[in-house]
């Protein structure tokens, strides 16, 4: 069950670009970004009334970056890419959050890991179409928002937290007020959005932000940034299968490999490396193997 919620919010994530392809192209990127994020953060908050469970600067750091800035980022590549383009800028997520922790924190990652990322970044990359050509600034906009998403996942990791629930709904709360100012000087008031893009809105709120979020802060602090950077790949391979079941999109023979080569490494994820095996006490006649093994060298020996 643990690692099913964890699997859970890098899908629905993915499915980003295909509700905006299917119900949100007539919407505004910024009033979109808006409406998942302040909605879902009261809506939590409704279920769940409590206080910011961090410092209030550490507090509006993680909104601005996890959610404000990144949703603004996010809906600017999902408006002007291919969601398997998009996919592929944002599985770069596994190496920027290694990288992050050597320059951050010293933290070398292991052969295992940095093997899974590479493996998983290349299984990504097969999904990509080369006939497109990509919109520079919707690259942009997406290698930013991984970068961005990257350093919230470490900054979760490294403050300590106890409420998960808690966690979420005041980063999409405090997000989408950092987003209101912003939509309103860019874009004005917003239109009225007409009745099909309601099931898209509906299912950003509930299921893309406020179920999501919350189980990738609830994985996060159990799993850790290294184990759910690798789970991050299932974004883009969500992103794809969706385009292709939804929207008018094929997938060739290399695609279908890439899609092998992501399972395979959110499979192999908790494979660990082998461990040194514990070096065992001598017995020694007379003596308890905890003490033997505090005795120097040649002392067991009879005189």
């Amino acid at each position: 069950m643990p690692i099913l919620l964890a699997l859970l919010a890098p899908i629905l994530w993915g499915s980003t670009y295909a509700t905006v392809g299917l119900f949100l192209q007539e919407q505004s990127p910024v009033w979109v970004a808006v409406w998942r994020a302040l909605p879902a953060g009261i809506l939590l908050l409704m279920i769940h009334p409590t206080k910011p469970p961090l410092p209030a600067k550490k507090m509006l750091a993680l909104s601005f970056c996890n959610i404000a800035a990144f949703f603004l980022l996010l809906f600017i590549a999902a408006y002007r890419l291919p969601g398997s383009i998009a996919g592929t800028l944002s599985a770069t997520m596994p190496l920027q959050v290694m990288l992050l922790r050597w320059l951050q924190e010293g933290k070398r990652p292991s052969w295992w890991m940095a093997l899974l990322s590479l493996a998983g970044i290349a299984g990504v990359a097969l999904l990509f179409n080369p006939s497109s050509s990509p919109d520079p600034v919707g690259v942009a906009a997406a290698l930013a928002a991984t970068l961005l998403i990257a350093q919230s996942t470490l900054w979760m990791s490294r403050w300590q937290y106890r409420d998960a629930l808690a966690l979420t709904a005041w980063q999409l709360l405090l997000g989408g007020m950092m987003l209101l100012p912003v939509a309103l000087t860019l874009t004005g008031p917003p239109a009225l959005p007409r009745p099909h893009a309601w099931p898209g809105l509906i299912w950003l709120v509930l299921a893309n932000s406020a179920l999501a979020y919350w189980c990738w802060v609830w994985a996060l602090n159990r799993f850790g940034p290294a184990v759910m950077s690798i789970v991050s790949l299932l974004n883009p391979l969500s992103a794809v299968l969706l385009g292709v079941m939804l929207l008018p999109e094929r997938l060739s023979w290399p695609q279908w490999l890439g899609i092998a080569l992501i399972l395979l490494a959110v499979l192999l994820m908790k494979i660990p490396t082998a461990p040194r095996r514990p070096v065992r006490a001598k017995a020694v006649r007379g003596v308890p193997p905890a003490a033997a093994a505090d005795r120097p060298e040649g002392s067991s020996k009879q005189r």
